[in-house]
């Protein structure tokens, strides 16, 4: 066995709602830990230091020591060089750091393709011998279309309409008012500390329904996502796959495509660029 092969390589995936690792060798992976939330916007500290707690764990479990291991770091709110580099250099080990769109796409697709991932937030991106290219991933404040944050704020925007007699009322917002008691000055006062997954939590209702004004945000969505998929090349019967929580709602009003499960996730993603970087010269 060559001293390539018996490299350890570290994979890591990390977001608002955890941080997920695994540690092996080129064979595969050997053991995996999860750790608390690693978004690097919210608290770059403290992110930092629960990645390196559950890498740790992950390197106890394997039993391995990670010293000279190679990894890759995949993490929402990664937003620079700047901010790839500070985390690169607190880690005791080797490391290349991203934000986690690469990681997702790698291991979505491990080969060529398009994706949409449209979870919470939503990004669209292509892999093209080796080459990969993004849309979006900019956050809710300016960004995020079609996601699930957008679709929930979209339908509160919708109902506090209705209520002004602005525009006709649904099922939908009818049920989205009587979640507020029928009082739409709680809508205002919960927009206020609203975050993007609070936002979310309203995706489901209409991902699910049939409600005229559920199909036209999801008709507006998809217009977005269809023209993104166009500015990176997509024609109908390419390989699309569709993730996150709310990527498979929008297959139906998506054009034409060779649709294809995803073939690992995020953390899959990351190990493989571990891997991928073990390999460069």
């Amino acid at each position: 066995m060559s001293t390539l092969d018996r490299q350890i390589l570290i994979g890591a995936d990390g977001g608002g709602s955890g941080c997920r690792v695994a540690v092996g060798t080129r064979d595969g992976i050997l053991a995996t830990a999860t750790g608390g939330p690693a978004n690097f916007a919210s608290n770059p500290v403290q992110v930092i230091e629960t990645l390196k707690e559950t890498v740790h764990e992950a390197a106890r479990q394997a039993d391995v020591d990670i010293a000279l291991a190679q990894a890759h770091i995949g993490l929402a709110g990664v937003m620079s060089a700047a901010d790839a580099a500070r985390i690169a250099q607190a880690l005791p080990f080797q490391a290349t750091v991203t934000d986690d769109r690469p990681t997702t796409l790698a291991g979505a697709l491990q080969g060529d393709g398009y994706l949409l991932a449209i979870g919470t937030g939503s990004f669209v991106a292509a892999s093209t011998g080796g080459q990969h290219r993004f849309i979006g991933g900019w956050g809710f404040c300016i960004g995020d279309q079609a996601s699930g944050a957008r679709l929930g704020h979209a339908a509160l925007e919708h109902t506090l309409l209705a209520y002004d007699g602005v525009r006709p009322h649904t099922t939908l917002t009818r049920s989205l008012l009587a979640e507020f008691e029928r009082e739409p000055a709680k809508i205002t006062a919960f927009s206020l500390t609203a975050t993007p997954a609070d936002y979310a939590q309203f995706a489901p209702q209409i991902t699910r329904s049939d409600d005229p004004l559920a199909h036209d945000l999801m008709t507006q969505g998809a217009d977005y996502l269809t023209r993104s998929l166009t500015a990176l090349g997509f024609r109908p019967g390419d390989p699309l796959c569709l993730t996150g929580g709310l990527g498979p709602a929008y297959r139906p009003y998506l054009p034409q495509a060779a649709f294809q499960d995803p073939k690992g996730t995020a953390l899959d993603g990351a190990f493989h660029l571990a891997r991928q970087a073990l390999d460069s010269p």
